[in-house]
């Protein structure tokens, strides 16, 4: 008797460590970078943190700190609550467009304090993929592709570059056009 629960419970840690194993191997790998015959390269999430670092700074640090942003839409981002949405970021370090609107909405998500824990950032290979795949499960084709949620629903997207020519602008009318509406499409689902 003994003897079967000892075997029991060596059996049950046994399962417990394999799948604690399996489960670690699995995390995300955060910040990857690769070498490239172009140089190094971003790929998968990554943390804003790794674009002050060389050789991302280069281009990075200047647009960052040269963009002059349209005040009136950062107060009406924060009016509108800006913070309260998720936003998903697709770009890549070889691209210019991204050179360009990251860093601008790196330094417009700064001034509205917007929280790091609702950002997404994946940064994709010149064919616009991801190590794993997410490229797919937003259909993201260019980039950078600025994807705006609220409750895991897309609200709307930045696509390359903005319509107005201002990302705060672009992300302000994506907040009116969503007065609530993914609220009302919840309640319709559930009746």
């Amino acid at each position: 008797m003994i003897c079967k629960k000892l075997i029991t419970n060596i059996f049950t840690v046994s399962v417990l460590a394999l799948a604690a194993q399996q489960s670690y191997a699995q995390k995300a790998v955060v910040n990857r970078e690769v070498e490239t015959n172009d140089g190094k390269m971003l790929l998968g999430a990554q943390l804003k943190d790794q674009f002050v670092k060389e050789p991302y700074s280069e281009w990075y640090t200047k647009e960052f700190n040269e963009y002059q942003m349209d005040q009136k839409a950062v107060a009406e981002l924060k009016k509108n609550k800006i913070t309260a949405y998720d936003l998903v970021v697709f770009m890549g370090t070889w691209c210019e467009d991204s050179h360009r609107d990251f860093p601008r909405l790196m330094k417009i998500l700064e001034e509205v304090k917007y929280p790091d824990s609702r950002l997404t950032i994946i940064a994709v290979n010149r064919k616009k993929e991801s190590p794993n795949g997410e490229e797919s499960k937003y259909n993201v084709s260019k980039v950078p592709t600025i994807i705006v949620q609220k409750y895991g629903k897309e609200i709307g997207r930045i696509i390359e570059m903005p319509t107005t020519g201002y990302i705060e602008r672009d992300l302000v009318e994506i907040l009116k056009k969503d007065d609530s509406s993914v609220i009302k499409e919840i309640f319709k689902k559930e009746n």
